[in-house]
């Protein structure tokens, strides 16, 4: 979160929260009842074009699908109206910058809202966005806001380097899954590390003889030389075993990481000399269980290298 014209009421930093929003009834602060995610004060003096905005800079530019904005808790104190501009911005703009000199354009048009809601928008956009600037109409109270979309790879950050293809901040994404009853396999590809289990991809516990999996579509296409499959926080639940596989395109599935016993609560790594390109990997866990993150280091080859490039240049 960069900026808010204003926030008296409560703060911007609470629209990216990650936890849904929570309500206390009756529970006053000096400026008021407090709430669980970003509220202006009442304007006055309000044209048809009044608003109140924010500017929140991405995690990694990307291609923006869709945006949640939800007003949960907020009844009688909600916007009636919001619309959605992106821009892209290299390197780290300072908010001033932001706010006086950036070319905004809009991905959401001036739409309604209703209180206490989830409200999803669809973005028709091919463009990649650095940042997001959200205005609601004329003031009021929004608890979350979500981005959802797919992150871009700078090339230059790529270029004869050793990354993480499975990361979804370069890229990666979870393209299916056996099962994911107690978490999302999405959370396998998130930056940084797990801080509870909760934060992991877990399955239901199987009663016959097979085995739970999950499948991800790398980066780019590219070749593996070290893997990291972390059960942090699986103390009593994690996988005993797993394996991991690689395919190009739509080839055959090959072995990369063998049939291996896995430990409860371990970060385990494992050099891998897989000199066979790949743009899928598929990780089989046996029998089932949890996995707090999924690592998957490697290049890009010439080829995937030259494709991340055109699809950056086609995105500006």
């Amino acid at each position: 979160m960069l900026w808010a014209n204003d926030d008296l009421f409560a703060e911007k930093e609470n629209l990216i929260t990650p936890a849904p929003a929570e309500f206390r009834p009756a529970t006053f602060g000096h400026k008021g009842q407090v709430y669980d995610g970003w509220e202006t004060r009442r304007r006055r003096g309000m044209t048809a074009d009044t608003h109140d905005s924010v500017i929140v800079r991405l995690g990694v530019p990307g291609i923006v699908r869709g945006v949640v904005v939800d007003t949960a808790w907020f009844t009688g104190n909600y916007p009636p109206q919001i619309s959605v501009e992106g821009a892209f911005v290299d390197g780290y703009p300072a908010v001033e910058e932001l706010v006086e000199k950036t070319e905004w354009t809009t991905i959401v048009d001036r739409s309604d809202v209703n209180g206490d809601t989830r409200n999803p928008f669809k973005v028709d956009s091919t463009r990649r966005w650095s940042h997001v600037r959200l205005s609601m109409y004329p003031d009021g109270g929004i608890a979350r806001f979500r981005v959802h979309g797919e992150g871009l790879l700078n090339p230059d950050f790529a270029a004869d380097m050793t990354i993480d293809l499975a990361a979804l901040e370069n890229g990666g994404r979870i393209t299916a899954c056996s099962n994911m009853f107690y978490g999302s396999p999405n959370n396998l590809l998130l930056p940084g590390v797990a801080r509870t289990m909760g934060e992991g991809w877990e399955t239901s516990r199987r009663r016959d003889s097979g085995n739970d999996w999950v499948q991800v579509r790398l980066a780019g296409r590219g070749v593996l030389n070290a893997v990291e499959l972390d059960t942090s926080y699986f103390v009593g639940n994690a996988p005993g075993s797993a394996r991991l596989s690689g395919r190009d395109g739509e080839g055959e599935w090959f072995e990369i990481l063998p049939l291996t016993e896995l430990q409860p609560d371990t970060r385990h790594r494992f050099l891998v000399h897989a000199d066979r390109p790949l743009t899928d990997a598929r990780l089989d866990i046996h029998p089932d269980g949890g996995m707090a993150r999924v690592r998957l280091f490697g290049s890009l080859t010439p080829d995937g290298l030259a494709r991340l490039r055109e699809n950056w240049a086609a995105s500006a």
